[in-house]
């Protein structure tokens, strides 16, 4: 399938208004009048502070596929991803251009966009929406039921951004895209509904992994009645949940991107096609977990830094996310509760040495943390 994806013209369709990890709600606004026809969009409510939260229709298939992206609002990589498949499918490509004769597509872009502006996972009112699906006590939560009611989908893309700490069970393969089918119990059973999600991402894995060798992992599975997606497949809709994660180098999470606009589109492929049907589920089970093995950046003898890293063998840095100016700015922190080991580093320093040493201290930021 790597072949088909060679006479995709991506750069093409790349939306390329929206770059980088900060993506406002009024530039989506300005994105949708700027690629969709006025009646494929409209607002289906309000957010805590009034925003409007879009819903977009595509194609006109008895398939119906409900999909929804940062719903935690620092989570931008997968909402470009769904800018970009918009534009694509608009686009009549000629390979794809019976896709939405066979599906119906409901989108929500972006479905907090209080966080989407002040860049943080929660909402306006300081709750996790992905915390919220059993009690529903956010506006943003009741817009995501009552698509999912209205609509009553046969399938569920539930879209999400996933920390550069995750690499690929033991490997040193960071997570560029990691995929679940969530559990619809606390056994975790594999109900209809969550084989047909488990096919579905064996699918994508068997066809994505040609491209992204050892970079797709498999998230945790367990069960949570108050995520949005356990809710989903505990009602019966197969309900597929996608991380796009860290690609080397890649902090812009543009390449990332890239990964995740195939992953959406080739899940569309199978389900109009109807071939994940003849996966097994146990190929979705070989999919490598996730592990929390990375650290933004690893320092061996970290004691020749400073005194107050004496005793460590390892030091683990990871970066915060500040938005600042309108701008996503990484700032090296101290490990947080839990994370304070790391196997490996997307980049890696030993303090023994000289060169690394000054590469160290002269940068700003790291010089501030050592001191």
């Amino acid at each position: 399938m790597a072949s088909d994806r060679q006479h995709i013209p991506y750069d093409t369709i790349r939306v390329t208004d929206v770059e980088g990890r900060y993506f406002p709600p009024d530039l989506l606004s300005a994105l949708l009048d700027k690629y969709l026809s006025p009646g494929s969009y409209a607002p289906a409510g309000l957010s805590v502070e009034g925003r409007p939260v879009y819903r977009v229709r595509m194609g006109s298939g008895p398939v119906r596929v409900l999909m929804w992206s940062q719903m935690h609002g620092n989570e931008s990589t997968t909402t470009k991803a769904v800018m970009d498949l918009m534009r694509y499918l608009l686009s009549g490509p000629g390979q794809d251009a019976g896709l939405l004769d066979r599906l119906e597509l409901c989108l929500i872009p972006m479905l907090n966009p209080d966080g989407a502006l002040a860049y943080t996972r929660v909402n306006s009112s300081q709750v996790d929406l992905n915390r919220d699906a059993a009690s529903l006590t956010q506006p943003e939560s009741q817009i995501l039921r009552e698509a999912f009611d209205d609509f009553k989908p046969h399938f569920c893309f539930n879209l999400h951004d996933q920390r550069s700490i995750y690499g690929v069970g033991d490997t040193p393969v960071s997570a560029t895209l990691s995929f679940l089918a969530p559990a619809a119990d606390i056994q975790r059973s594999i109900t209809p509904a969550r084989d047909s999600a488990m096919r579905l991402i064996a699918g994508l894995h068997a066809r994505l992994e040609p491209e992204l060798p050892g970079g797709i992992g498999r998230y945790d599975d367990t069960f949570n009645a108050n995520c949005v997606g356990d809710q989903f497949q505990l009602a019966g809709v197969p309900t597929l949940l996608f991380e796009a994660g860290h690609y080397p180098g890649d902090y812009t999470r543009e390449a990332t991107r890239r990964y995740a606009f195939f992953a959406l589109l080739e899940a569309l492929r199978l389900i109009a096609s109807g071939a994940y049907l003849d996966l097994h589920p146990d190929r979705y089970a070989a999919i490598p977990e996730n592990q929390k093995s990375f650290a933004d950046i690893l320092i061996k003898k970290p004691s020749l830094l400073g005194r107050r890293f004496e005793g460590l063998e390892t030091l683990v840095l990871h970066y915060e996310e500040i938005l600042r100016g309108g701008a996503v700015q990484l700032v090296p922190t101290l490990p947080e509760d839990g994370l304070t080991s790391g196997t490996y580093g997307h980049a890696c320093f030993d303090a023994s040495l000289q060169k690394d040493r000054q590469e160290l201290f002269g940068q700003p930021a790291l010089a501030k943390l050592f001191s």
